[in-house]
């Protein structure tokens, strides 16, 4: 199994991931928690591929987002020996919610879940930066093909490719664009800024965490008239999140575009019960299973 998603992910041609070989020592350092020692060796170096090594004998494969205490416990709880946990981030992140708390941004995994997988025999894999990228399975992809949008364009250099799509699609306005984003995401609510449009015919779609003002304003150049993300705020609770969120605040005043956010999880948990699944229902015997969080926005 690693050895067929590594090929198709190209995970040995991305020597570092652009964000977890910063933030994933960032917050276990501080604990003095080892670890090199807990993870696989090329995963120490690479931030993506297999992070947990069980047992070969793979029987049931499980798809999330973030590895929330509550993802951990689930996959514990209903795993077999050997069986797998395929997920985009290797550490959870608090992004907030645009209608309640703020959140902390990136936490270490609990070392006591980290060492009940190893006891299980379970194993962890891991695709952050290969997964924005890919064309096939990737995280804005999935958002695109829902949409039934035509992509002809890209941006957002990321990692080997590009996390960021424009796309044509079919005449819409914002209000129907809103409802038909909160029916296929299973939200009950979006981080709406900027404008509304009664013509909308080209969007922008860049999954996870899509706060960046040089990026909208790009996408903007290159006729956006809808900007779907995951998060168009930063609602992290410290001085970065906060001069993050006075930024975009100053952008909302001049963006021509509509601003939908989607939440951080809920954006990028999308490819793993779409195009993931069945890629590995078409290309893998193993049973796939869902692990979703009952919260998206948090």
């Amino acid at each position: 199994m690693k050895e067929k998603l590594d090929s198709f992910f190209g995970i040995n041609r991305l020597d570092k991931d652009p964000a977890f070989s910063r933030f994933l020592p960032m917050v276990y350092d501080p604990l003095q928690f080892r670890w090199q020692d807990k993870f696989e060796a090329d995963f120490n170096h690479r931030f993506n591929g297999l992070m947990i090594s069980g047992s070969q004998e793979v029987e049931t494969i499980y798809l999330a987002v973030f590895p929330t205490d509550e993802v951990i416990r689930q996959f514990i709880e209903d795993a077999s020996e050997g069986d797998l946990l395929f997920m985009h981030h290797p550490i959870p992140m608090e992004c907030g919610d645009p209608r309640g708390n703020w959140g902390r941004g990136f936490v270490p995994i609990p070392t006591e879940l980290i060492d009940r997988v190893i006891e299980r025999k379970l194993s962890v894999y891991t695709c952050h930066a290969p997964l924005d990228y890919n064309r096939e399975v990737g995280t804005s992809d999935a958002i695109a093909e829902a949409l039934e949008a035509q992509i002809i364009d890209e941006f957002c250099k990321y990692g080997n490719g590009y996390a960021g799509l424009i796309c044509k699609t079919r005449s819409t306005s914002t209000k129907e664009l809103i409802a038909r984003l909160l029916a296929l995401f299973e939200i009950p609510y979006v981080d709406f800024e900027g404008k509304e449009h009664e013509e909308i015919s080209r969007i922008a779609i860049i999954a996870g965490c899509g706060d960046v003002v040089s990026d909208m304003k790009y996408a903007a150049s290159l006729g956006a008239q809808a900007y779907i993300t995951g998060e168009i705020h930063c609602h992290i609770d410290n001085d970065y999140g906060r001069q993050r969120y006075r930024v975009m605040m100053d952008y909302v005043q001049e963006t021509p575009m509509s601003l939908i956010g989607l939440s951080h999880a809920a954006s990028e948990f999308f490819v793993m019960k779409t195009q993931m699944k069945r890629w590995l229902e078409k290309e893998v015997t193993s049973n796939i299973k869902l692990l979703r969080q009952r919260k998206w926005w948090f």
